[in-house]
């Protein structure tokens, strides 16, 4: 069992718990903020992605979609996605992954070095040290 407390989360991507068979991660995206894009994808795993509360689209395999809270995302193993904060509050999501290994932990940061650099959006998951409970 484990048990964790996400209002206790720091960084703007960060693994939850993790066990052999997948992950659950928290993602906090402020106003603005976008992560993803045409070559982020998990070729062998599954990805739910909760919208907890905000406002935001997704664009998953070419197709936008609206986000508000309650909506649930299926983002299929090897589809390319990116998520977008289109809201004027942070967008929460809660991110299921099947199976485990897909995710790392990103740093709020990090993500602040990448907007100053001129990226414009956050860095992809995977790019920074994780955090497995």
């Amino acid at each position: 069992m484990q048990l964790v407390h996400t209002l206790e989360m720091e960084r703007f991507f960060e693994v939850l718990a993790t066990t052999p068979r997948g992950q659950a991660a928290l993602m906090v995206l402020e106003p603005g903020a976008r992560t993803g894009g045409p070559h982020n994808r998990h070729p062998g795993a599954d990805q739910w992605l909760f919208v907890v509360s905000g406002r935001g689209t997704a664009r998953v395999a070419g197709r936008q979609l609206a986000l508000s809270p309650g909506t649930l995302l299926l983002i299929e193993a090897g589809e390319a996605h990116e998520i977008d904060n289109t809201g004027i509050e942070p967008l929460h999501t809660l991110n299921l992954i099947h199976p485990a290994g897909v995710l790392t932990t990103v740093s709020a940061s990090d993500t602040r070095r990448a907007a100053a650099a001129g990226a414009g959006r956050a860095p992809r998951p995977g790019r920074a040290g994780g955090r497995g409970r």
